[in-house]
């Protein structure tokens, strides 16, 4: 029987074995190892120096023992290297903690301020004095806008993570060997942050290690923060395209008139091809070369798009056949297309004073204007169409501005008769200062009717139309005198035919009583900011407008202060403005401030619309169709005309809209002839009917018959037989009424008995204290002196007289005559006769001498008629003269004249 096997004994016996063999192994090592030792140089140099030898270098590192150490050296390196670049990484990151690579996407904003309308028409893009851009998302630009630009200038833009080696490689080995279509080194990411964050260094810092250090850094954070989609966007919309034009929406609409989404495969291939020498591929300071070398780089790029896919061949040679450079529009001036170009210039003015200059050029804003660009085109259509009129006096440039009564804004402004007159079509007239003529007084009466101690003032009171230079001269220079647009005087008047007729006197007599300090205040008040600013005194020719200027604008905002019964608003030109982000930064706010009591205003109004005041002085103006009177729309409205007719203004409201428009000489001279109120009326009436009847009517904002309410305490007051409006802290006077007083209306003096009777008129007279000269003195309208008697007439003045004939003419039986009147002149000149048959006045004709005049009559029925002839002189005398003819019976000869019993006159 066999013996079973041990089995521990056998495994303790294979372990032995291994242990054993191992030993063995590690013996023999370790004498090879000695043996080698003991073969070297004793000399530690010698031996140094022969285990450098090539044979003993290869033998040791081709070893086990060689690839243990470069294993062992290997990861020593790789943790001194990650210790090294994790240092270096945050030695940069401090100083890169101020640049905050996730708000990349915040400083890629457009440059380019907008500005609009209140309904959003876009006006102006104002692309500022340095480079601009306007910025858009990605699905705003045409794909193959995207792949030109990935094909020329970072070809591994999808598959690198910011910084690409293989570029670096590639790029090393094209300049060296390439033929000049070279790709830099820079990824797409690096070169959006340099164009970001480090645009503004100098050349030497650009190229540095520690500038690349920190580009490479910042492209790796850019590239974990955003995808590849977004980054390209924001390149696209950086980076430079020639001249002063950054990103691709601003190229594509500058060379090609279109949006960058608009794009075809020529026009990407150009704009790709530009950045990378931007100054020298500008398509509009290209040199012959240089187009040569653009269009080449153009097709070089279109080829890249086929190499790497993005194109066929059939699209890449019918986009090289494209003459591209033919294409490109030709550059315009920076206001070019700009609408409301004097409004928008004065907006960003207004902007530039609280925002800076910078920001409102180059910040991006979107700007809303108070601008309503239909009632602009209404406007400059008004001065194209009434051209003729505004230059028909050698005028020759114009302001009109129209202003939203509830709230200031400014509604439409043309500053020239053309913005590109040369020389100064540009200049904005509607913001420089002029004088304002008469169209100020609506303002000095305003502060007359101001409540205050002692008298008080209405449109029925009486002032004095007459010379008044002793006054108003005192300490000026000679020669001195105060006139009237018809160089004569009135008299005694009411304010309101004062001011309807624009008389002189009357107005500086009203800022007599309440002193120029007063009145300029009020007109300051109510919006002419500007009116008689930096005098150091006030004159009394400020009263009518003389030596004191105020712009339009100002103007037309005063006007619309009466217009909201007293309340005085701010002129505006902005709604609203957002930053390039989309915040908003200021919006326009309601800044009222009550300066007239709405009693005044309301007079004032009822006033200058008062056809009957204003008609003796603005004449064919007082017609529909000429500016004071718009059919279908009630409109209060001044005139003003400066010495020599050098300034021409015609103002105008309604509860809707204020308006204003000026006449004259871009450079302040006089134009030598008469006033162009012709020109000021025609285009105010234009705009004022237009405005209202097809924008504020369509808006619901207004309708026809809209006027202003009658305020409570304005009051009806008959002073000197008239009815007219008082405020109502006005109290009558107890010498208001007067005595009715019979004048002769040809002396405009008291009647006496030698006074005709056709000549007489009775008229109130009233006690007048005058504030001129602090005396009682006795008044009466219209020019009549109640302190002299009749002078004309004479109780011994001869009268005309008239002696009558009649003769058939032709046939009797036609029943025609001619009747002939003798005339004899009386004391004083001839100036009419009327003949009449039965009491209807058959002719009236004018005449200066004595003599036979004959009138020819055909009567239409036969019988006894009766023939009266009357004459009249200059002195009011009449003679008449009345005579029996049949018809019938009556064929010949002349008849006898009537018996002195029969005689009038």
């Amino acid at each position: 029987m066999s013996k079973k096997p041990n089995r521990k004994a056998s495994a303790l016996n294979v372990y032995s074995n291994l242990v054993a063999r191992h030993k063995n192994k590690r013996d023999a090592r370790s004498r090879r190892k000695a043996e080698y030792l003991a073969s070297l140089p004793k000399n530690p140099v010698k031996r140094f120096l022969y285990r450098l030898r090539p044979k003993e270098l290869a033998r040791f590192w081709f070893s086990r023992e060689g690839l243990k150490t470069f294993l062992k050296l290997l990861a020593v390196g790789a943790v001194i290297l990650a210790i090294f670049v994790a240092a270096l990484f945050a030695y940069y990151r401090k100083e890169l903690d101020t640049i905050r690579p996730d708000e990349i996407a915040s400083r890629v904003q457009s440059t380019v301020t907008k500005y609009y309308d209140r309904n959003d028409v876009l006006l102006w893009e104002d692309k500022g004095e340095g480079n601009y851009k306007v910025v858009v998302e990605g699905s705003e630009i045409a794909q193959v806008m995207k792949d030109a630009t990935v094909s020329i200038e970072d070809k591994d833009f999808y598959n690198h993570p910011g910084v690409s080696f293989t570029g670096i490689v590639r790029a090393g080995i094209n300049n060296l060997f390439g033929s000049g279509n070279t790709q830099g080194a820079s990824t797409l990411t690096q070169q959006l942050i340099k164009q970001i964050f480090f645009q503004e260094e100098s050349e030497q810092n650009r190229l540095s290690i520690s500038r690349k250090i920190k580009e490479a850094i910042l492209a790796l954070e850019v590239e974990r923060m955003y995808n590849k989609d977004q980054i390209l966007t924001l390149y696209l919309n950086e980076v430079p395209y020639g001249g002063r034009r950054n990103g691709v929406e601003s190229a594509a609409q500058t060379y090609f008139g279109k949006s960058a989404k608009d794009l075809n495969i020529a026009e990407a291939a150009l704009l790709a091809s530009i950045p990378q020498n931007p100054s020298y591929y500008d398509p509009y300071t290209l040199t012959p070369d240089g187009a040569s070398d653009l269009i080449e780089r153009q097709q070089y790029v279109i080829d890249q798009m086929v190499e790497q896919g993005y194109i066929t061949q059939d699209q890449a040679t019918e986009a090289k056949a494209f003459a591209i450079l033919d294409t490109v529009k030709p550059e315009i001036a920076a206001t070019e297309n700009i609408k409301a170009p004097h409004f928008v210039l004065a907006a960003r003015e207004s902007l530039e004073a609280e925002f800076g200059k910078k920001l409102v050029r180059e910040g991006g804003l979107t700007v809303k204007t108070t601008l309503d660009y239909r009632i602009q085109q209404i406007a400059e259509q008004a001065v194209i169409d009434n051209e003729q009129y505004i230059r028909g006096n050698g005028s020759d440039n114009t302001a009109v501005t129209s202003v939203d009564v509830p709230t200031g804004q400014v509604l439409s402004m043309v500053g020239s008769l053309g913005f590109n007159i040369p020389g100064y079509g540009q200049k904005n007239a509607a913001t420089s200062t002029l004088e304002p003529g008469s169209s100020i007084k609506p303002f000095i009466y305003s502060n007359l009717f101001k409540q205050r101690e002692g008298v008080n003032y209405g449109a029925g009171s009486q002032l004095l139309d007459e010379n008044i230079d002793r006054y108003y001269c005192l300490g000026t220079p000679a020669p001195c005198h105060l006139a009237n647009f018809d160089n004569g005087y009135q008299g005694t008047m009411s304010v309101r035919k004062a001011l309807g007729n624009s008389r002189n006197p009357p107005a500086v007599e009203a800022m007599m009583i309440t002193g120029p300090d007063s009145a300029i205040e009020t007109a300051r008040s109510a919006g002419d900011k500007s009116y008689c600013e930096g005098a150091a005194s006030f004159t009394l020719s400020s009263a009518i407008g003389g030596g004191c200027s105020v712009s339009p604008v100002e103007h037309a905002n005063s006007y619309a202060t009466l217009a909201r019964q007293g309340v005085y608003k701010p002129v505006a030109y902005i709604l609203e403005v957002k930053n390039s982000q989309g915040q908003v930064i200021k919006q326009w706010k309601d800044e009222s401030e009550n300066v007239l009591d709405p009693q005044i205003t309301y007079i004032i109004s009822d006033i200058l619309s008062d056809p009957g005041a204003r008609n003796p002085a603005l004449g064919s103006l007082n017609t529909p169709g000429r500016g004071a009177v718009i059919s279908g729309v009630k409109t209060a409205t001044k005139t003003g005309t400066t010495d020599n007719a050098k300034d021409s203004w015609m103002m105008s409201y309604s509860p809707r809209m204020a308006a204003g428009v000026w006449v004259g000489r871009h450079d302040g001279s006089w134009n030598g002839l008469v006033a162009s109120n012709q020109g000021t009326g025609r285009v105010i009436n234009d705009l004022m009917s237009r405005a209202h009847k097809e924008v504020f009517a369509a808006d619901g904002t207004w309708k026809e018959g809209d006027w202003f309410t009658r305020p409570s305490g304005v009051q009806n007051v008959n002073v000197n037989g008239t009815n007219d409006l008082f405020p109502s802290w006005y109290s009558k006077p107890k010498n208001a009424d007067g005595e009715k007083v019979m004048f002769d209306t040809v002396s405009k003096k008291k009647a006496t008995n030698c006074t005709p009777e056709r000549a007489k008129y009775e008229i109130t007279v009233t006690t007048f204290d005058n504030p001129l000269t602090g005396k009682s003195e006795k008044r009466a309208p219209d020019g009549y002196d109640p302190n002299a008697d009749d002078d004309v007439h004479k109780c011994d003045d001869v009268k005309p007289s008239v002696t009558i004939t009649t003769d058939p003419v032709g046939n009797p039986a036609d029943k025609k005559f001619k009747i002939t009147a003798t005339i004899t002149q009386g004391t004083h000149p001839l100036s009419f006769y009327e003949v009449k048959v039965d009491d209807q006045l058959i002719n009236s004709q004018s005449i200066s001498a004595p003599g036979s005049y004959s009138t020819e009559h055909t009567f239409t029925s036969s019988g006894s008629k009766s023939i009266t002839v009357t004459v009249y002189d200059t002195a009011k005398y009449d003679g008449s003269s009345t005579k029996s003819l049949n018809v019938a019976t009556t064929t010949s000869g002349s008849t006898p004249t009537l018996p002195l019993g029969r005689r009038r006159g």
